[in-house]
C-alpha cells in the first residue's frame, strides 16, 4: 500500500524543470532586492503558480493578474485601439500589459504573457501556439515572439518556461 501524498504537481519533467528555473529566478530576485509582477494571458497563472511554489516568493514576488479576456486586458492598461488595430495576442499588446502592470503595481519588473494555446483560435496569420511575452523594467520593455508545438497544455507549459527563462537572462546579466 502506498502511503498518500500532498503533492499534487504533474509527474513530467517539464513541470519539474519549470519549478527549478522558478526557483532559480526567485533567488536572483531576492538577491536583487527585486519585485516582479505578472500580467498572465494565455498561461492562465501558471507562471505565478511556479513562482509561489518557490520558497522565499513573498519576498520577491507582487503577484499577478490573469487577464485572459480583451476586456481586462483593456482595463489593465492595453490601449482598446492596440486589440482593435494589433490584436490581443500582439507584440505591442504584451508590452502594454507588462508596462501598465509594472506602473500601477510600482514592481521592479513586470512580465506579461498573450498567447493561443489552443486547441481552437488560431488563424493562418496567427496560428495555435504564437505567444508574446514581455519584460518591463526601469530602463524599459522587452518583447519576444514565439511560435510553440504541442498540445493546450504543452504550449502553456512552454510559455511559462520561456517567460521565465526571459526574467533569469535578465536578472542573471545585471549580476
Amino acid at each position: 500500500m502506498s502511503s498518500p501524498t500532498n503533492d499534487l504537481r504533474p509527474l513530467n519533467s517539464d513541470f519539474d524543470d519549470a519549478a527549478a528555473l522558478a526557483a532559480a529566478v526567485v533567488r536572483l530576485l531576492v538577491e536583487r532586492r527585486a519585485m516582479l509582477m505578472l500580467a498572465e494571458g494565455s498561461t492562465g497563472g501558471l507562471l505565478g503558480h511556479l513562482l509561489t511554489m518557490a520558497p522565499g516568493s513573498s519576498v520577491a514576488f507582487l503577484g499577478g493578474v490573469i487577464a485572459y479576456g480583451n476586456r481586462l486586458k483593456e482595463l489593465i492598461g492595453v490601449p482598446k485601439e492596440t486589440i482593435e488595430k494589433e490584436g490581443a495576442v500582439s507584440a505591442p499588446a504584451a508590452q502594454a500589459m507588462a508596462e501598465a502592470a509594472r506602473c500601477w503595481s510600482g514592481a521592479d519588473l513586470a512580465l506579461s504573457v498573450t498567447g493561443i494555446a489552443g486547441p481552437g483560435g488560431g488563424t493562418p496569420g496567427k496560428p495555435v501556439g504564437l505567444t508574446f511575452i514581455a519584460l518591463a523594467g526601469k530602463d524599459g520593455s522587452t518583447v519576444e515572439e514565439h511560435r510553440f508545438d504541442g498540445d493546450r497544455d504543452a504550449i502553456k507549459m512552454k510559455s511559462a518556461m520561456a517567460g521565465l527563462a526571459m526574467l533569469h537572462r535578465l536578472l542573471a546579466a545585471k549580476g
